[in-house]
C-alpha cells in the first residue's frame, strides 16, 4: 500500500495522558482530524515519509490549553515534547529576584520541551506559557526516545531547531550593544536574515511577528511598527502579517534626513 498524500493523513489521537509535575492537565479526547497549518510547518517532521510521519503522530496525544496556562516549568524534568498546532505560546524565565523575563514567541509548527529528545534526562531550561488558546500534540519522553531510535531524522531536526536559538541569541546580543532603537532593530533583522532567512530573487524572507522583533531588540512593539513602516515606505522591506521580506538590508542603518 502506498503512502497517503500530506493532506489526506489522518491522525488517530489517544486520550490525553495523565498530568505530570506542575503543568496543567489540559483537555483532550479521542478524535480524528486532518493535517493543519501547524503540522505542515512542523520542522520536527521534515524529511520523514508520510508513513513515517503517521507512525510518529500516532504516538502523540492531543491537548487544548487556555491562555495563560503554564504547560512547561523551568527546573522541572523535561518529560514531554510539545508541538503547537494552533494558537501561540511564549518562553519565559523567572529570575532569582522573582522577575518574569519574556523570551521567544512560538507559533503553529513550533516545538518546545526539546530537552526531552536527549538520551539523559534533563530539565526544562525555560518555562512556556500559552498566550492564545491553543491545541498541541504531546509526546511522552519514553515514547519519544523510542521514536528517535527508529527515526534518527527526528533528532537531526531537533538539532537544527536548536541552532536557530543560537541565531536568536546572537541577534539579541548584538542589539543590546547598540545605542538607538533603529540600530537595535536593524542588527536583529540582519542577524536573523543571515541565520534563518529564506533567500529568493526579491530578497530574504523572515517568518516573524512584530512582538518577536520587539522582544529580541528590547524595544516596544509600537517602535517596531513605526520603524518597519518607515523602511517599507523607503523600499527597504515589505511587511505583511507574520512575514517580512528584506529587499535592501544595506539601507537599514541609513538615517532618515
Amino acid at each position: 500500500m502506498g503512502d497517503n498524500s500530506a493532506t489526506d493523513i489522518q491522525l488517530q489521537v489517544a486520550r490525553a495522558a495523565e498530568p505530570s509535575g506542575k503543568a496543567p492537565e489540559g483537555t483532550g479526547s479521542p478524535h480524528t482530524f486532518p493535517v493543519n497549518v501547524g503540522l505542515r510547518r512542523a520542522r520536527l517532521l521534515q524529511g520523514l515519509s508520510n508513513s513515517e510521519r503517521n507512525v510518529v503522530l500516532e504516538h502523540a496525544d492531543s491537548r487544548s490549553y487556555l491562555s495563560n496556562s503554564v504547560v512547561a516549568e523551568q527546573g522541572t524534568i523535561a518529560d514531554r515534547l510539545f508541538l503547537l498546532l494552533t494558537g501561540s505560546a511564549r518562553h519565559f524565565v523567572i529570575t532569582s529576584e522573582g522577575r518574569k523575563v519574556n523570551l521567544f514567541w512560538l507559533l503553529p509548527g513550533d516545538i518546545f520541551g526539546g530537552a526531552s529528545l536527549l538520551r539523559e534526562p534533563a530539565e526544562f531550561v525555560v518555562s512556556t506559557e500559552i498566550t492564545r488558546h491553543t491545541q498541541v500534540l504531546v509526546w511522552k519522553r519514553d515514547a519519544l526516545r523510542t521514536l528517535v531510535l527508529q527515526f534518527p531524522r527526528l533528532l537531526e531536526n531537533g538539532l537544527s531547531i536548536s541552532c536557530d536559538y543560537l541565531v536568536w541569541y546572537l541577534a539579541t546580543h548584538l542589539s543590546l550593544i547598540s545605542n538607538s532603537a533603529r540600530e537595535r532593530l536593524a542588527h536583529v533583522l540582519v542577524s536573523l536574515s543571515r541565520g534563518i532567512g529564506q533567500k529568493s530573487s526579491k530578497g530574504i524572507t523572515l517568518e516573524i511577528t512584530n512582538e518577536q522583533l520587539a522582544n529580541t531588540a528590547n524595544i516596544s512593539p509600537f517602535t517596531v511598527s513605526r520603524l518597519l513602516t518607515e523602511w517599507q515606505r523607503n523600499g527597504v522591506l515589505l511587511k505583511s502579517r507574520g512575514r517580512l521580506q528584506l529587499c535592501r538590508s544595506d539601507q537599514l542603518f541609513n538615517k532618515t534626513p
